[in-house]
């Protein structure tokens, strides 16, 4: 193999650090163009009007976080509802339509009636960037319809699944009178069915405000959650809905909290 002359070689290297510079440059510019404007639980608290109710805690002073749980129910969220039950602790269901609210409506009505916010994530979990405006509006009413017929109300929340949202998605939901609600803590649950695991990664990664994302469809989750409550207990934080997160704020059409 023949060397490049001293000249060539130092020219080779400089147009190769260029392209790496351009490229990552690219990256970022990237990464800003599809970054999700999000407002903060303590940004909804201190920026809204509104006055929603507080319940018994006060976030503003209270060290909070949320406990959310996608694509229930399961055949695992009784002993799940059992669990928050006796450790008195609410959490926000984000529910899917087909194959879960169409197979435990009974599941669902005893969710709302203990106490826990029901809420959406769309009726068969589709990526909804990757559908048209008419696709997008009935994965997220079909479910609404459903869970209204069931608890008596329609939900105000819907999580999109894998967290894929765009505009298209923000301007439907401001049109069906939704808020979007992504988390801020993940155990990936999905990649392991190791309890202690589960807990350790939530546990990790918990500071105040947390909306920490599970998943009550998986054999590992529900099995973590005490251990997840009484860690969390012990270091100060106290349960909430995702709506008593940002009291006395209240979530807005169209808009997307982390």
């Amino acid at each position: 193999m023949r060397l490049l002359p001293q000249k060539m070689r130092k020219t080779w290297i400089w147009l190769s650090a260029a392209v790496v510079v351009t490229a990552a440059a690219c990256l970022v510019a990237f990464d800003q163009s599809v970054r999700l404007d999000t407002t903060s639980p303590s940004g909804a608290r201190a920026r809204s009007a509104a006055h929603a109710p507080f319940g018994s805690v006060d976030c503003r002073t209270a060290k909070c976080v949320a406990l959310t749980f996608d694509a229930g129910p399961s055949e695992h969220s009784a002993r799940l509802l059992d669990i928050l039950e006796d450790e008195k602790v609410p959490a926000t269901f984000f529910l899917l339509g087909k194959r879960h609210i169409e197979k435990y409506p009974d599941l669902v009505r005893r969710m709302a009636d203990e106490g826990h916010e029901v809420a959406n994530h769309t009726w068969d979990h589709k990526r909804l960037t990757e559908l048209g405006a008419d696709e997008i509006r009935e994965e997220i009413e079909r479910p609404n319809k459903e869970i209204a017929a069931l608890i008596g109300r329609r939900p105000t929340l819907m999580r999109p699944p894998q967290g894929r949202t765009n505009d298209t998605v923000h301007e439907i939901c401001r049109e069906l009178g939704m808020s979007e609600v992504l988390w801020s803590v993940t155990a990936k649950d999905y990649s392991t069915d190791d309890p202690a695991l589960i807990r350790q990664r939530v546990l990790a990664q918990t500071e105040r405000d947390g909306i920490i994302l599970l998943h009550d469809l998986y054999d590992g989750t529900v099995p973590a959650v005490p251990g997840i409550i009484d860690g969390l207990k012990k270091r100060g934080y106290v349960f909430v809905t995702v709506p008593q997160l940002l009291a006395p704020g209240q979530a807005e059409p169209g808009k997307v909290y982390r």
